[in-house]
């Protein structure tokens, strides 16, 4: 049986996925401003796994715009 979990690998779904990941990330750095203790150490460590996030899903355009261009896509 497949596996209908995974999501197909498309250049807009990632490039959406980039921009919700950022816009996240932006909005939980506006919210530090208030949070403290836990809270605060919470959203540092969410946010550093959505800048390795947003490190791949860059890769990721970037690799799919150059098979794109090369006619593999």
């Amino acid at each position: 049986m497949p596996n209908t979990s995974q999501r197909p690998n498309d250049l807009a779904t990632n490039k959406e996925r980039l921009k919700k990941t950022i816009n996240n990330m932006e909005a939980a750095e506006a919210a530090m401003e208030f949070a403290e203790g836990k809270e605060l150490a919470s959203i540092k460590e969410k946010n550093e796994r959505r800048k390795e996030s947003i490190e791949v899903l860059k890769n990721e355009v970037n690799a799919e715009e150059k098979s794109r261009i090369n006619g593999y896509i």
